[in-house]
């Protein structure tokens, strides 16, 4: 579900974590084309395709989808650079 779901938007599943001590899957996508950027409509996509797999009040689970490039610390940097700057 989650491949054919990334396929339909032009990208491929790049890794799947899940923790189970917090019940949080980690989806990673990656466009096909080398260098073409994952927006957050693909991440979107992907993202309601699990939620219709799955039922929210049976599976208590938490889930992201994002993209390869930077992690969550360096966003937080450039978040702070932003804020400041305004």
């Amino acid at each position: 579900m989650l491949a054919r779901a990334a396929g339909e938007r032009a990208c491929e599943v790049v890794d799947v974590q899940f923790n189970d001590d917090d019940n949080v899957f980690e989806v990673t996508i990656d466009k096909l084309e080398a260098g073409a950027p994952v927006d957050l409509a693909d991440c979107e996509y992907v993202h309601r395709a699990v939620l219709k797999a799955f039922d929210r009040d049976v599976e208590d689970y938490a889930l992201t989808v994002g993209s390869r490039g930077i992690d969550a610390a360096e966003a937080d940097e450039i978040l702070k650079t932003i804020e400041k700057e305004q």
